[in-house]
């Protein structure tokens, strides 16, 4: 399992559209996709369970990525969460 901690720098957070947007990238990958905030795990896949962080601009979340496409995985929404893409 691959991880990295991040900080949200897509105004105004990955909420709404920007939390589809990435929802949708994750779910490109083949790979098993977890954000974790404040001890709160979710799958990174999952619309409502992205939206249950209430994640904001500034926030620090860890990416956490485990499967045959994980680095390239990891890759890519890192550097979407860090508006960058």
């Amino acid at each position: 399992m691959l991880e990295k901690e991040v900080t949200i720098q897509v105004d105004p957070g990955l909420q709404a559209r920007p939390a589809a947007q990435f929802v949708q990238k994750a779910n490109g990958f083949t790979s098993e996709i977890f954000i974790e905030k404040d001890e709160k795990r979710i799958n990174a896949k999952s619309i409502m369970g992205l939206m249950s962080l209430a994640l904001t601009k500034g926030n620090i979340i860890k990416i956490m990525t485990d499967g045959d496409d994980d680095q390239e995985a990891l890759d890519d929404l890192v550097a979407f969460v860090e508006n960058k893409q």
